[in-house]
């Protein structure tokens, strides 16, 4: 990331030991410390989730690849075609007089039951 020598570290201590001084110094390399540990683990948290995130795309995208490449899918789906097809012919001839209306039921009024007497 940078590129911070010996020298550059020696430099940065003399500027930091003027400007904040002696008595303030380990307090301040200290909270430092501790900011830099919290930036780096930030950080390392946020390329893991980058990774993980990058991983978890190539892993769907290969398994859609599969589901493309794989000849059992393609088949059920013929097969279910095949079914479907079948299905609907079937029901077409079994249907009475498919893509005719039913038939109009009677609408006299019914008849009485002959009890054998005559009107003469």
């Amino acid at each position: 990331m940078f590129d911070v020598g010996f020298f550059e570290l020696i430099l940065i201590g003399l500027v930091a030991l003027l400007v904040v001084g002696p008595e303030r110094l380990p307090k301040v390399a200290r909270t430092a410390g501790l900011w830099l540990g919290k930036g780096k683990r930030m950080l390392s948290s946020v390329k893991a989730d980058i990774e993980q995130e990058i991983k978890a795309d190539e892993l769907k995208r290969i398994l859609a690849e599969q589901q493309r490449a794989n000849p059992m899918h393609e088949i059920l789906d013929d097969t279910r075609k095949a079914v479907d097809g079948l299905k609907s012919s079937t029901e077409s001839a079994v249907r009475p007089g498919s893509g005719k209306p039913p038939a109009a039921k009677d609408s006299s009024p019914p008849t009485k039951p002959d009890d054998g007497s005559k009107d003469a």
